[in-house]
C-alpha cells in the first residue's frame, strides 16, 4: 500500500503543477490591486489544496512504526489509524485552511465592481 500511497502524492503533485501553470497563463486584466491579490490568493488557493492533499499521502506513505531496532516496519491496522493520528492531527486543517482560501478569494473577486474611472467628476 505504501507504493499506491506515493503514486497519488506524485498525481496530485502533478495536477498541483497542472493547476500553477494553467492559472498563471490566464489572463487577468484588472488596473486594481485589489482584484490582483484577491486572484493571488486564489491560485495559492487552488494549487495550495492539490498540493496539501499531496503532502496528505506523502505522510500517510512516511508513516512508520520507530522499532528501537531500527527495522522501520511499516505499521498497519489500527496502530497506523492511531500513530497517525497521534502525529498529524492538525494536517487537515491545512487542507481546509487552502479550500477556504480558495472559496474565500473566489467569493470576493466575483463581487468586486468593475471600476470605471474616477466617480464624482463633472
Amino acid at each position: 500500500m505504501n507504493t499506491l500511497e506515493w503514486v497519488v502524492a506524485g498525481v496530485l503533485g502533478l495536477l498541483g503543477l497542472r493547476s500553477l501553470v494553467h492559472w498563471a497563463r490566464r489572463p487577468f486584466e484588472s488596473a486594481d490591486v485589489r482584484d490582483h491579490l484577491l486572484f493571488a490568493a486564489f491560485v495559492l488557493g487552488r494549487v495550495g489544496a492539490w498540493w496539501s492533499l499531496a503532502g496528505f499521502f506523502a505522510l500517510s506513505a512516511n508513516t512508520r512504526n520507530p522499532d528501537p531496532r531500527g527495522a522501520g516496519a511499516t505499521l498497519s491496522g489500527r496502530a497506523y489509524v492511531d500513530e497517525f493520528r497521534a502525529r498529524y492531527w492538525w494536517y487537515p486543517l491545512v487542507v481546509v485552511g487552502f479550500l477556504l482560501l480558495q472559496f474565500v478569494a473566489g467569493y470576493f473577486l466575483g463581487r468586486r465592481q468593475e471600476r470605471s474611472g474616477p466617480t464624482g467628476v463633472v
